[in-house]
């Protein structure tokens, strides 16, 4: 499968290694982090749970664009996944052209974030530098997966305006991208615990979405 999905790459003009070990590949990524990591979960020495984690727990490797590849189609399943991580989730069996086309998507948003045009947003203790990725809280440097990363411009940038979870899943994930109605949650989740006390600017709209909380409402 792996030698499948690395010929199909290569044919579309990506550069493509493949390792058959969850601790190798590991190792590989830290020394050189790639531009996108399709991971499968059934991975002898090391699955691939555990090497997300560690992915996401490593400064170097933290935002790395992450697609997990299994044959566990469950919701819970899928859940975990995101909780772990995962910036998608793709399972088996799978059409290539979809896994092209999943990856592409994912690529295209990781260069939009790299090549954005220097805004630095700001709100309370949060400071964005989106031309460097870089997110700060109370001057502190947090890690923040892509798709997390667009959560929080997308919502700073909105202003107070209520994004509902299909605006949310648009300009996070992209509009291609087929996802359960959790997902969002799931990021989101993470994303608060990220911010730790900043997490209050991210409101819930019962039945509705997401918005930017106004500072006059934050205790």
């Amino acid at each position: 499968m792996a030698e499948l999905v690395a010929m199909r790459l290569q044919r579309e003009g990506y550069i493509v290694e493949t390792v058959g070990d969850g601790a190798e590949a590991l190792e590989m990524i830290r020394c050189s982090p790639p531009d996108l990591v399709l991971l499968d979960l059934m991975l002898p020495g090391m699955p691939g749970t555990e090497v997300a984690t560690k992915l996401r727990n490593d400064a170097r490797t933290a935002g790395v664009p992450i697609i997990m590849l299994t044959a566990r189609s469950e919701e819970s399943d899928i859940v975990v996944g995101l909780h772990l991580g995962a910036d998608d989730y793709i399972t088996k069996p799978f059409s290539m052209s979809v896994l092209v086309a999943r990856i592409s998507a994912l690529m295209r948003r990781s260069r939009d974030v790299a090549s954005s045009d220097g805004r630095t947003l700001k709100v309370g203790p949060i400071k964005i530098d989106a031309d460097r990725h870089i997110v700060k809280v109370n001057g502190k440097r947090i890690t923040l997966t892509l798709t997390e990363f667009r959560l929080l411009v997308a919502i700073i940038s909105a202003r107070g305006r209520v994004l509902d979870r299909n605006q949310l899943m648009d300009q996070a994930l992209g509009m291609d991208t087929v996802v359960t109605d959790r997902t969002i949650d799931v990021h989101l989740t993470a994303l608060r615990k990220k911010l730790g006390k900043a997490r209050k600017y991210i409101q819930t709209v019962r039945g509705l979405g997401y918005k930017l909380a106004d500072e006059n409402d934050t205790p």
